[in-house]
Formats: C-alpha cells, sequence, structure tokens
C-alpha cells in the first residue's frame, strides 16, 4: 500500500462573503496521479494556491507527507517539496532557457551569499550540480539544444515543457501541474500524456487540473471532482466518467435525467 504524501482535510477558503472551497478533503498517494477536474469556477485553482502557500484555508488542515504546511511561505512550501506550474506561463522571458531552470534549482541550494561572493568549494559544488541537473531535465523534455535561447522566442509547447522543467528542478516530491495542456493541439496533447507518464515514471507523484477530459482520462490513477468549491465525486477514471453527479456538473442537467 502507498502512504498518503498529501492530504487536503477539510479544507475551506473564504474570501469575505465567498466560499471558494468548502470543506473539501482529499489525499494523494505516493507515485499516483491525481486528477482535479470540474467546470470553469469550480475552485480547482484555489485548491492549487492552497495547497502551494498562495491562499491559507480559513479552515481546515493541509498535511504534506504528514506535517502540517498550513501557514508555510511560498518558497517553504518549495523547499518542502511541492513544486508547480500555472495557468498561464510564468517564466522569465529575458532569461535562456537554462537559466530559467537554474532559478529552479537554486531553490535546494544551501550556501548563502557570502559563499557566493568568494566563490567558496561547496558554492561551486553545488553551481556545478546545478548546471548538470539543468541540462539533464531539458535533455528529458527533448529541449536541450534550446538551452541558450531566450524563454520569449520558444514556441508555446516549448515554453510549458521548459516551465515543467524548472518546476522538477526544485526537486520536489510532488508537482501540481495546472492546465499543462492548454493551448495544444491533439498531437501535442497525446505527446504531453506521455510525458506526464515520464515525469511520474522518475519518481515523481503529480496533481493535475485539466479540462480536457480525454487528457485526464487516460493518465490519470485517480481523480477528484469539484463543483462550486465542494467535492461532488472520487474515484477511478471509469467510475467518474459514469458518475450522474459528474454527468449533472459538466452537462447542465439534473441528476436524475443523467442517471
Amino acid at each position: 500500500m502507498s502512504e498518503a504524501i498529501l492530504e487536503v482535510q477539510n479544507v475551506t477558503l473564504k474570501f469575505g462573503g465567498l466560499t471558494a472551497l468548502n470543506d473539501v478533503s482529499f489525499h494523494i498517494d505516493e507515485g499516483e496521479i491525481l486528477g482535479l477536474i470540474g467546470p470553469n469556477g469550480a475552485g480547482k485553482t484555489t485548491c492549487f494556491n492552497a495547497v502551494t502557500g498562495v491562499y491559507r484555508p480559513t479552515s481546515g488542515s493541509i498535511l504534506f507527507r504528514g506535517t502540517s504546511i498550513v501557514g508555510l511561505k511560498k518558497h517553504k512550501i518549495t523547499q518542502q517539496g511541492i513544486a508547480r506550474t500555472f495557468q498561464n506561463i510564468r517564466l522569465f522571458p529575458t532569461m535562456t532557457a537554462l537559466e530559467n531552470v537554474l532559478v529552479g534549482a537554486d531553490a535546494q541550494h544551501s550556501t548563502g551569499m557570502l559563499s557566493a561572493l568568494f566563490r567558496l568549494p561547496k558554492h561551486r559544488r553545488e553551481e556545478k550540480d546545478g548546471h548538470d541537473r539543468a541540462m539533464e531535465l531539458l535533455r528529458f523534455m527533448g529541449i536541450h539544444r534550446k538551452a541558450d535561447e531566450l524563454a520569449a522566442n520558444l514556441s508555446y509547447g516549448d515554453q510549458r515543457r521548459l516551465e515543467i522543467a524548472r518546476a522538477m528542478a526544485t526537486n520536489p516530491k510532488l508537482i501540481c501541474l495546472d492546465e499543462p495542456a492548454a493551448g495544444f493541439n491533439p498531437a501535442e496533447k497525446v505527446e504531453l500524456m506521455n510525458l506526464i507518464r515520464k515525469v511520474r515514471d522518475q519518481g515523481f507523484t503529480v496533481l493535475l487540473i485539466e479540462h480536457d477530459m480525454k487528457l485526464v482520462m487516460g493518465v490519470t490513477d485517480r481523480i477528484v471532482v469539484l463543483e462550486f468549491g465542494r467535492k461532488i465525486a472520487e474515484g477511478s477514471p471509469a467510475e467518474i466518467r459514469d458518475n450522474p453527479a459528474v454527468i449533472a456538473a459538466y452537462l447542465g442537467v439534473d441528476e436524475e435525467d443523467a442517471s
């Protein structure tokens, strides 16, 4: 039996009079690909933001590897082992592909400013290890030949791959992918499915938000469904596909009519 790497327990998140998440609970097992789906406005990205420290839950708990991460700063959560990508790509456009990935690698460096200033041996070691790891990840993504190109000059698909490489460079245990297939054509989505499986096979656990149901059904082990900030279903792709509440949420029909 795999152990839960992330546990979201009865999380509620309110913005004034708006309840964005309402008593949401789910877990992710180590080595699993879990899909988090739902109609627009269901609370998926809000849930990501709660897990990664952008928002602090109004109530409830979030445990990562058995330890609460509620209230930790975003960079501390990254250091704990959670990385993410964004629905809208957030690269450094005037930096090269290699430099973008090095930013991720720097998150795990332990040497400080003085060590960098005086080029002490430990800093030089970490710098070399970071460079080697960054090139390895660019090669893994198939964009190593573009290491010296500015991120702004890369194709949309390569920018998506670069953002995943940067997230992996932080040496996480859990990678949260926020709509990675947005803007992809069908062939690119097939490549992305294979890439997500390869990421999992490298030892990472994956939490995936995605609107493309074919991709979600094809790549996830389990799926959690949100609607209006509430969890309405959880199960295998086959179970979710036939769930009346899920059909009603996506098609806008009564559950009785959907069954």
